[in-house]
This record gives C-alpha cells, sequence and structure tokens, in this order.
C-alpha cells in the first residue's frame, strides 16, 4: 500500500520547484537580455549617432576617427581624443608643466 507524503513533504517540494522553476526563469532571461544588447550593437555599429548614417573611417594625425558624410559630424573612440591632443602643448599646457 503507497504512502501518501505529509503536507511538510508536499511543501518542501513545492518550494523546491518553485526556486528551480525561477532559477531557470532568470537564466532565460539574462540570456535574452545578452541576446538584445548584441542585436542592438549590431544595430547601431558605426552608424551616426546624430543623423544614424553610415560612418567612415578616416586618418587624422595618425588617428582613426569616425566621421558622418552626411552631417560631418567627426565621432572619437575611447583615447582617441587624448592621441589627437598629445602631442600639441600650448601655453597653458606648457606652464601647468612646470607646476605640476
Amino acid at each position: 500500500m503507497p504512502v501518501k507524503p505529509s503536507e511538510a513533504e508536499e511543501e518542501y517540494f513545492a518550494k523546491q520547484e518553485m526556486q528551480h522553476r525561477l532559477r531557470e526563469r532568470a537564466k532565460l532571461d539574462q540570456a535574452m537580455a545578452e541576446e538584445e544588447k548584441k542585436r542592438l550593437k549590431q544595430l547601431h555599429f558605426m552608424r551616426c549617432p546624430k543623423c544614424g548614417m553610415q560612418l567612415q573611417e578616416e586618418t587624422l594625425n595618425e588617428v582613426a576617427v569616425d566621421i558622418c558624410p552626411d552631417c560631418r559630424g567627426i565621432w572619437l573612440d575611447d583615447g582617441e581624443l587624448a592621441k589627437l591632443t598629445e602631442g600639441q602643448k600650448g601655453f597653458f599646457s606648457t606652464v601647468r608643466g612646470l607646476f605640476s
């Protein structure tokens, strides 16, 4: 004759099942968020933030910058502005260098 599980056992296994489902849902949500981020990056990669046209890469003082052929905007990646200005020392930069 089969033994009927107690109410505490049923509650325990119901909690375990719920926790398992919540973990699986969290994994699925994270995977979907990463996929959406990847899709948006591909959609906007090398597009002008101002007008949406395809950017063209051109060399300016040995630094590759992105230029929009439509609105003529110039877009710099991380560190490119520092590379463009590092060789150009003006009067104030020289004075500041004396005090640092």
